[in-house]
């Protein structure tokens, strides 16, 4: 038995237009901090809307577009991304991606043109009080958007009460969605490690101070701290994504080298330790070398972890809008920057919508966003914001 929806569906006009939408985000791809056309384009489509106001530019090219009753009551984000990723698209459709070396490889193309069909939805039918919330963010890719979104001050105005995101994923099942209150993404950052020494001719090393002795030790050493899958309390992930040591040369040996790794925890508290490991490992064999060292930090994400009460709004949203439930157990292995709005002090929760084992994986060259999950993804939020407004009575507003 269908259930009655709370708010409007979509027309097929709707989804083909959404769906043409989608594809012209995915031909015109922008990096973490570059999305101004991006933007721009996803400003076009909220004219029609009419939402009640609009902030534009938040924590670099972020938009919000504020759908308010004009009734006191919660406010409710829903939230997106806007960047794409620095790998060349091996895909042949129509729409694929026509800037060299970059590509929506992730699906926030799909996702901001789910919270655009949710736009169309709140255009015909405010919620009842409060105030619904579509934010679109930039610099997911990163772990910087999140946090220079809620650091901007106009955010304190549009601060939610609860805030629901989702995230495709071929691992679930089409049709289903993965989710459950506790972590939901791991917290990860980028370390890059720099070692210098001094350079010497090729036929006379001695006289230089080289760090391939050094290289060669931390490789091994910094990817042994992890303790690896399967995931659990006490996960922890090395991983080393780039080593350069040297000119490119054959007279000069070499005097300096970069590498760069990535750490990985379930939680922040594992974090820091993993972290400390690290940089002690890496001070003992630098120290050791006789090189002098320079470190620092880039892509940081927090864990983010699922409230209770925000994960038994979206359970809801499921449930009524007959999406599969599957339990989330376990954390996804990799990380996101939405957990920020829920240490900002909203309830907050994130779904993993199944994309299907025949689609591929995200951050790959042949990935593209499944257009079948835009109706079921607008469906599911506008069942979720009318089960959380089930939770504030109109006589309590």
């Amino acid at each position: 038995m269908k259930n009655t929806p709370a708010f409007p569906e979509l027309s097929e006009e709707d989804l083909s237009e959404l769906t043409a939408f989608r594809h012209e985000l995915h031909r015109y791809p922008e990096l973490s901090g570059e999305e101004a056309e991006t933007a721009r384009r996803v400003r076009g489509m909220l004219e029609a809307l009419s939402p009640d106001s609009v902030v534009e530019g938040l924590g670099g090219h972020g938009i919000a577009a504020i759908f308010d009753s004009g009734v006191p009551g919660p406010t409710i984000l829903f939230r997106s991304e806007l960047d794409a990723l620095p790998i060349e698209e091996l895909g042949v459709s129509d729409h694929r991606s026509t800037v060299p070396g970059k590509a929506h490889l992730c699906g926030h193309d799909g996702h901001s043109t789910i919270l655009l069909g949710l736009g169309r939805v709140l255009a015909r039918q405010r919620p009842d009080r409060g105030r619904a919330i579509l934010m679109f963010q930039p610099a997911e890719e990163d772990g910087t958007g999140a946090k220079a979104v809620i650091e901007d001050p106009r955010f304190e105005a549009l601060r939610p009460d609860w805030a629901f995101s989702l995230h495709n994923s071929p691992e679930v099942p089409l049709g289903s969605a993965r989710l459950g209150a506790g972590p939901a993404n791991c917290a990860s950052r980028g370390m890059w490690v720099r070692l210098t020494g001094s350079t010497a001719h090729a036929s006379r090393p001695a006289d230089g101070v080289s760090p391939m002795r050094a290289i060669s030790e931390l490789m091994p050493a910094l990817e042994g701290l992890g303790t690896g899958l399967p995931l659990g309390p006490s996960f922890s992930m090395v991983t080393l994504t780039h080593v350069s040591m040297g000119a490119k040369s054959y007279g000069v040996a070499p005097g300096e080298a970069l590498l760069l790794v990535t750490l990985r925890t379930v939680d922040d508290d594992e974090m820091e330790e993993l972290t400390a490991k690290a940089e002690a490992c890496i001070g003992q064999v630098a120290k050791a070398h006789g090189l002098a060292l320079e470190f620092g930090y880039g892509d940081v994400f927090l864990a983010s972890v699922n409230d209770p009460e925000a994960t038994a709004v979206l359970e809801e949203g499921l449930r009524r809008a007959g999406v599969r439930h599957l339990l989330q157990e376990k954390p996804s292995v990799g990380s996101e920057d939405f957990g920020r709005f829920g240490l900002a002090g909203a309830k907050s929760a994130m779904l993993f919508l199944g994309a299907g084992p025949d689609c591929p994986a995200v951050h790959t060259p042949e990935y593209d966003f499944r257009d079948a999950l835009i109706p079921m993804g607008v469906r599911i939020f506008s069942e979720a914001l009318a089960a959380c407004l089930e939770r504030h009575p109109a006589d309590a507003a």
